[in-house]
Parts: C-alpha cells; structure tokens; sequence
C-alpha cells in the first residue's frame, strides 16, 4: 500500500521529534502535550491533527519552488513536511536563535540540503519584493508584537500568484482557550495582544488577497491565501 502524505509525515516526527516539552505540546504526541492540548485549547490529537493538516493544505504535494516559513519554531511541524518536497528551496525564519537551532538539528538529523536559516524579524523581512511562492506562517501571528507589519511583510515578500497559509489563534471561538490566553499565556508575554476574531481576519484577508477560504478548529484558525 501506498503511504499518504500524512502518514508519511507522522512517520517522520520519529525521526524529528524529541521529548521537550514545546513539541511535545504542539504535536499532541506526549501525555503532558494532550493534557495541555485539552485544558488550554480543547482539543484531542484528532483535531490538533486536523487544524494543522488545514493549514498545511497550501503546499502541494510536488511542490518545488520557493518558500519561506515563518516563524519557523523548532521546526517539528514543518521539518517533516519539508522532507517530502526534496525539490523546494526552503528559508526558515525566526527571531529566536534557540528555536531556530532547534529546528536546524531536526533538519540535519534527517539530511535535509533544501533548507536555509536566517534569525529576523517578520515586521522587516530581509528579502526582495515577491520573492517566494509560498509563505507560510504556523502559530506566529498571535504572538508577533507588530501585526501590521507582519501582514504587510509577508504580502510584500510573496509573489503575484503565490500563496500565504498557515493558521493562529482567534479569540471569540472558544471560551475555555479565550481564558487561558488572557490571564496565562498573554501574561507571560506568549501571546500579545490584539487578536483577530474570525469575521475580523475574513474581512482583512479578503481585502489584502484575490481570493481567501478561511476555517477554524477550536480557538485556531486556518486559512489559505492567493495574492493576485
């Protein structure tokens, strides 16, 4: 039998993945993760699964132009998806030294040659006008200090055509997530203020995008964007 793309992917967190706690949470794949992934976002492993695949969705299977990810993280979402494009040219930024290495070691680890890493900041990215086909950004937009720009950034950056996917956090959906995010991980300076609601991005990305489809799992959404 064929593997799908998916398996192929979770085959590869295997060989990517560590026991830290950051991965572990966002990938669903540790007991500490599924009880975070519970309490804070309501999720199980089923719809943490499905709202990253959404997001995801924006990267062809044959992909082989060029894509810029940020942020990057520690890359144990995207590292594994990278290994099924060998053919991409892949930049990985993050403001973050550690989590950028963090990534890198997962990268190495496999022998991934189609990835760079850059340290930088999304509200001034240091590339030329339509410069990729792809940018993606996972769980970033809810923690950059400076939304505007970043909006604009990772327009500027994208070609005519391209694409812009990926998926954060939009208060109004969850009660449970809405609550944790104002009195836990807004304090402790993860998440910054203001945030999207789902109508507010709708309309902001429509308005900046030839076409947008939005949808949302829990408190996060997920959305897949075609500049003109």
């Amino acid at each position: 039998m064929i593997m799908g793309r998916k398996e192929k992917i979770q085959s590869v967190y295997r060989l990517t993945g560590s026991n830290k706690f950051y991965d572990g949470m966002i990938t669903c794949s540790t007991l500490s993760g599924k009880i975070v992934s519970r309490i804070i976002w309501n999720m199980n492993a089923e719809e943490s699964s499905e709202y990253q695949m959404r997001a995801l969705s924006g990267i062809p299977e044959d992909f082989s132009g060029a894509l810029l990810e940020v942020p990057v993280g520690t890359g144990i979402l995207t590292v594994p998806i990278y290994q099924t494009i060998p053919h991409a040219d892949i930049t990985c930024l993050d403001y973050s030294p550690d989590m950028m290495a963090q990534a890198r070691e997962k990268a190495e680890r496999i022998g991934l040659t189609n990835i760079s890493f850059r340290q930088g900041d999304v509200g001034a990215l240091p590339f030329e006008d339509g410069s990729f086909d792809i940018v993606l950004s996972l769980n970033g937009f809810h923690a950059f200090p400076d939304k505007e720009a970043a909006y604009r950034e990772t327009f500027r950056v994208l070609k005519s055509g391209g694409v812009f996917c990926g998926c954060f956090y939009v208060k109004g959906l969850c009660k449970q997530t809405d609550f944790f995010i104002r009195y836990l991980y807004q304090p402790l300076k993860f998440f910054t203020p203001p945030y999207e609601t789902m109508n507010s991005l709708n309309i902001r990305l429509k308005n900046m995008y030839e076409r947008a489809e939005l949808s949302n799992v829990k408190g996060i959404a997920c959305f897949m964007c075609r500049k003109k």
